[in-house]
């Protein structure tokens, strides 16, 4: 079974296993896990974290897209009977098919190259997740946490932040990993909202305006809109149309989608 752990890190799946174990315990500590706990790994790699999870939470289910780790994590696991690895792309995954009367817990060193895209099909499952604990390229973690008129504020920001409270929790430097990134990390916690703050009337509108909106985001919302909206009144919107998308607030957002659900501008 040795040749099992020279398994080499596969670009194509935007693989960098950590190494560190302070980091390691680190992570483990902020996710607090308790053994009743709903726990899903997304991309265990080597099982570095999954080591420690496991020993709180033996019942860890983890999906793994490389199917060559596959033997080499129910090896090092072998001893616990409830531990369930699945043979599967977590872009394409239901989550939702574990989700019983508890919530999930969902944590995972997550491959940069899709992070973004993973991060939107994660949130479709929102109503059935407790929290979500993840390693992302730091770049990522500061636009989820970002503030109106920062550079990182975007649409990524916006709806992250309408379904979520974010807490950006501790960097990860490049010699934590092997190989090594080149870029810097961080992990960030994702609390789904109990209670949304702002509600939209319709989410996919608001997903679009944002959208939209970020594809023009140097331009005042006036102009940024006409492409979405090319008979919409600009002042008699809820917000100064003369200002840019990338200064209004996650509530000026949903004021506005609300605002054109109510014209049926959609």
């Amino acid at each position: 079974m040795d040749n099992f752990f020279q398994h080499k890190a596969r670009k194509r799946f935007g693989q960098n296993f950590l190494v560190d174990g302070n980091i390691i315990e680190r992570i483990v500590r902020s996710i607090a896990p308790k053994e009743t706990d709903k726990l899903v790994e997304i991309g265990p790699g080597q099982g570095a974290i999954t080591e420690l999870l496991i020993q709180r939470c033996p019942s860890l289910t983890a999906v793994e897209l490389d199917r060559d780790l596959i033997p080499l994590l129910e090896f090092k696991f072998r001893d616990y009977p409830d531990f369930k690895i699945i043979e599967r792309d977590a872009l394409k995954f239901d989550f939702g098919e574990f989700a019983g009367e508890s919530p999930l817990r969902i944590v995972g060193n997550l491959p940069y190259n899709i992070s973004t895209p993973l991060l939107f099909h994660l949130l479709s499952f929102k109503s059935k997740v407790q929290d979500m604990h993840f390693m992302l390229q730091k770049e990522v973690v500061d636009r989820l946490g970002a503030s109106p008129g920062t550079k990182s504020y975007g649409r990524l920001t916006v709806m992250v932040q309408y379904y979520c409270r974010v807490q950006g929790l501790f960097p990860v430097p490049p010699q934590s990993f092997r190989p090594a990134p080149k870029v810097e990390s961080a992990i960030v916690r994702l609390i789904p909202h109990s209670k949304i703050p702002y509600i939209a009337e319709d989410e996919k509108l608001l997903e679009r305006i944002v959208n939209v909106a970020f594809q023009q985001r140097r331009k005042t919302l006036r102009n940024a809109l006409k492409p979405l909206f090319p008979d919409l009144d600009p002042d008699q919107l809820p917000v100064d149309a003369s200002r840019r998308p990338e200064t209004l607030s996650v509530q000026e957002f949903v004021q506005l989608s609300n605002y054109c659900t109510k014209l049926g501008q959609h």
